[in-house]
């Protein structure tokens, strides 16, 4: 965070529920996330060609909230929530 000193930084911390979420999503390889994408729209397609419409909508429809937690996993990766208690992971 440039620009901000340290008092400032921590009156603006994560709670545990997110320290635990991200810990345990740290642990996984940031590949994870865009083979669960291609995997979404793979599926959608076979469901597409097998003529069930609304389950291949569905389907589909997760590759972006997929692409969207692996951005997220990155960032935490690379910043992390809150630097000072965490160490960056690279």
């Amino acid at each position: 965070m440039l620009g901000t000193t340290r008092m400032e930084h921590s009156q603006h911390t994560e709670g545990p529920v997110t320290r635990a979420i991200e810990n345990q999503t740290a642990k996984l390889p940031s590949d994870t996330f865009l083979w669960l994408s291609v995997g979404s729209i793979a599926g959608s397609l076979v469901l597409k060609m097998m003529g069930r419409r609304h389950d291949a909508l569905f389907v589909g429809q997760w590759a972006p909230t997929f692409l969207i937690l692996g951005l997220y996993n990155k960032l935490v990766k690379i910043a992390g929530s809150d630097n000072e208690d965490t160490p960056l992971r690279h």
